[in-house]
């Protein structure tokens, strides 16, 4: 018997946003030590959001409901990249890993919105009532 797999974990902006939050970790641990309660602290909780929002909303029963979660991922997607800028600002990573992270989050973000649309059709459908004959 395979070991069971919730739906989320089959979604390629799932593992992206995984993925991302991995990179972040190890990019962030060379970072000043007086930065662990700021800029790293930050880095790594809007990381982790983008990947439990789209986590979270897998369990909402409506598409619209679950839209709304792919929304509070991507805000957190701009997050990070917002503290990666001042990051690169103060020196703790150069223009090449910010230029990296950019394409990284850039095609999360694309990815993130066309889910959100997929959810919001799904949402449109009309609802098949027993009273009403399908169309």
């Amino acid at each position: 018997m395979s070991e069971y797999r919730f739906s989320f974990e089959r979604l390629e902006v799932w593992q992206l946003a995984r993925e991302l939050t991995r990179l972040l970790y190890k990019t962030t641990s060379k970072f000043p030590p007086d930065e662990r309660f700021g800029l790293i602290s930050q880095i790594r909780r809007a990381a982790v959001s983008v990947a439990a929002n789209i986590a979270e909303g897998s369990s909402r029963m409506s598409p619209k409901d679950q839209a709304r979660f792919t929304v509070f991922s991507f805000s957190s997607l701009i997050e990070v990249f917002n503290h990666l800028t001042i990051a690169k600002d103060l020196e703790y990573i150069d223009e090449f890993h910010l230029n990296d992270y950019r394409k990284r989050i850039q095609l999360l973000s694309v990815k993130l919105t066309n889910y959100r649309s997929t959810q919001l059709r799904k949402s449109d459908k009309p609802k098949n009532n027993p009273t009403t004959p399908p169309q």
